[in-house]
């Protein structure tokens, strides 16, 4: 008997042991315990920052307040840019920011434009001056978040009356993303006492009243997050009823896809993950990732990370030349965001930098003072001409323009903002995590409290080495995580020069426990290796991938400004050199298809622009005549590939997808290359 229970303990600890490592055992690497984790442990929580409270699931990632994270080197750019551009002087060219007869400025809730548009704006203005500590901005977002906190009457009820009439509160949604925001900066005590009576209203309505329909419904994700957040800050165990009744009477993104709306279905997939946080019944979060793959499947055979919904996902539009409005640019991104933070699953914050770097960029001019309202992966004239039926929507689609596009103009405004604040998130066991990779710096307590600042520095997504350097008064334990993607299959990982023993694999991350001390510095190098993914659902053409970019064949770019004002000025854009290439693929040797050309020195200040790509590829392809552009500027449809070409091979220049806005992304193969499988 003794003998089999040896046997039997010996055989547990083998499987515990075997447990241990197939979720990320501990390993020692000097004097750093070293794990690789799929997901962050969620055991000993964060008493720093907050959670979600019992008997939510126990959150694996924390969010941390805006402020403690500011941004560097090209992402700082972009913030510095919105704040200069068309963005940060919206309230001069909108005349739904206008603040003057709104309805969002009025104590009554009374006046003209009460919906969207104000808060879809002021979502990403009001974090925007806070990330930048801007005072203009800041001053100027705080008149409209003033106004809005003093429209609440006696029932909870908050803004523009015509909504409450309506039934209508999706554009409440938006505003709560202010006051949120507003709070996390501020710490205004207004704010808490103002959200718990507006849901004190909504739990008193009749359930026909709760989301009857429209966008409100399909979104009503928005509105449960706001709610979860709500019941973490104050532990009022009403909100949970609440979030319920607001899950029931939300879309059933459950059962599968209830809308194509482009943007309602970035926003919408989420809602069930969301819900699952409170159910802690992995089915939800499930129906997430089947409806996220369910669109992907048909509609995102491209690369950027999105899908082609030029307004509605629509059966026969699904090739390269379908765009994706730049709202669900910014949704999508923020939606991986809150997974990533929700899941702890690195493949939500893959898919979030797939977006950003590739897709987002060109949705606007490089100065960031014009946007269009739809981004394709394959887009080779960007003129004012209508592009229906091959675009779903009549007019002018395509052309830069900082006073049209309504939805987008505004919506835009909260892309790189919410990027910047969820590069650093905290972790159970008062530790940090390294989320989404750019220049920056984190400010947060660790360990027992000890105030630590990491400086990180990289020209990442162009290259791959990113370094970290702790600062801080004393030493002090705790763990940092770092994310390694889904693409990067030899990641190096160094402390003080020293290589760490991590045994790394893709989407996983790396935690370094250890005493940390003032000066360490901790160095992650992704080696950004080349591949080709084949589309075989799109006439099996190719993309090159670099890492996390995809690349675009380099265009020239002839821009002719047609209208708005010397200071905002709209334009066009044409092609000034041809466009119609195949690529010649060596199916033996890939890495003699492709030359990479890396220029020296740091990034430029906006590197997502044609003539300042930090890497470039040179390539060889082949024009194909009867490739063509469409009588209205569209480009033409993709043909089957292998198309037989009797042209000469010529060198081609590719740059990242993001710095161009003509750009073929999606290639044909000409004659001899490979075709099919993806390397």
């Amino acid at each position: 008997m003794k003998k089999r229970n040896l046997l039997v303990a010996q055989l547990g600890l083998l499987l515990l042991t075997s447990c241990l490592y197939a979720a990320g055992g501990r390993r020692a690497s000097g004097d750093a315990e070293v794990r690789v984790l799929k997901t962050p442990p969620t055991a000993n929580a964060n008493s720093f920052y907050q959670g979600n409270r019992s008997p939510l699931i126990a959150s694996p990632l924390y969010k941390l307040p805006i402020g403690a994270i500011q941004p560097e080197g090209w992402l700082k750019t972009q913030l510095e840019y919105m704040a200069e551009g068309f963005t940060g002087h919206l309230d001069e060219i909108s005349k739904w920011c206008n603040i003057r007869g709104s309805a969002w400025a009025n104590s009554e809730g009374e006046g003209d434009y009460g919906w969207e548009e104000l808060p879809y704006w002021l979502r990403g203005y009001t974090d925007l001056g806070y990330i930048l500590r801007n005072r203009r901005i800041i001053d100027e977002s705080k008149r409209w978040i003033d106004s809005t906190l003093a429209s609440q009457d006696s029932s909870g009820w908050f803004g523009p009356r015509v909504n409450l009439t309506n039934h209508d509160i999706w554009p409440n949604m938006l505003m709560l993303f202010v006051m949120r925001s507003y709070y996390e900066s501020t710490g205004d005590k207004r704010v808490i006492p103002f959200m718990l009576r507006y849901y004190r209203w909504m739990s008193r309505q009749p359930l026909q009243n709760i989301l009857p329909g429209s966008w409100q419904k399909w979104r009503g994700g928005d509105n449960l997050e706001h709610i979860i957040w709500l019941y973490n800050e104050t532990g009022e165990k009403w909100l949970l009823d609440v979030a319920r009744v607001n899950h029931e009477r939300t879309s059933d993104w459950e059962g599968g896809i209830p809308t194509w709306h482009g943007v309602n279905l970035a926003e919408g997939f989420r809602e069930p993950a969301e819900y699952y946080q409170i159910t802690d019944d992995r089915r939800y979060l499930q129906s997430t990732i089947d409806d996220y793959d369910s669109v992907i499947d048909t509609y995102g055979q491209v690369p950027g990370g999105l899908y082609g919904a030029d307004e509605n996902c629509r059966p026969g539009y699904t090739g390269a030349r379908q765009a994706t409005e730049t709202c669900t640019m910014v949704e999508m991104m923020h939606s991986t965001e809150m997974l990533t933070r929700v899941t702890g699953n690195p493949l939500w914050a893959d898919r979030c930098e797939t977006v950003a770097f590739n897709s987002l960029p060109a949705s606007m001019t490089p100065d960031l003072k014009g946007l269009h309202y739809l981004t394709a992966p394959n887009q080779v004239q960007l003129d004012t001409a209508n592009k229906a039926p091959m675009i779903e929507n009549d007019g002018d689609m395509f052309s830069y323009d900082p006073w049209d596009y309504r939805c987008c103009q505004h919506n835009v405004a909260f892309g790189w903002p919410y990027f910047a604040e969820n590069l650093w998130m905290a972790t159970a066991g008062n530790g940090v995590a390294a989320v989404l990779y750019a220049p920056s710096v984190v400010n947060l307590k660790v360990g027992h409290g000890t105030p630590v600042r990491i400086e990180e520095k990289t020209d990442y997504p162009f290259k791959g080495k990113i370094e970290f350097k702790l600062s801080t008064s004393s030493p002090a334990s705790f763990p940092m995580m770092l994310r390694i993607p889904g693409w990067s299959r030899h990641a190096v990982v160094r402390i003080n020069g020293e290589q760490v023993d991590a045994g790394t694999y893709p989407d996983s991350w790396i935690s370094l426990q250890r005493e940390w001390k003032n000066g360490d510095i901790v160095t992650l190098i992704l080696p950004m290796e080349l591949s080709v993914k084949v589309w075989t659902k799109d006439m099996n053409s190719v993309s090159v991938m670099r890492g996390p970019l995809a690349y675009s064949l380099k265009i020239g770019e002839k821009w002719v400004k047609y209208g708005g004002t010397e200071k905002w000025p709209a334009y066009e854009v044409f092609p000034t050199t041809k466009w119609n290439y195949g690529l010649v693929l060596d199916d033996g040797d890939l890495a003699r298809s492709f030359r990479v050309v890396e220029k020296e020195g740091t990034v430029a200040k906006q590197p997502f622009d044609i003539d300042a790509a930090p890497v470039e590829m040179v390539a060889e392809g082949k024009l194909i005549p009867q490739w063509k552009m469409e009588k209205n500027g569209m480009v033409g449809a993709l043909q089957e590939s292998p198309i037989v070409s009797h042209e000469p091979v010529e060198k081609l220049t590719l740059v990242p997808m993001g710095c161009a806005r003509l750009r073929i992304t999606v290639f044909p193969v000409a004659e001899g290359g490979a075709t099919k499988g993806s390397k």
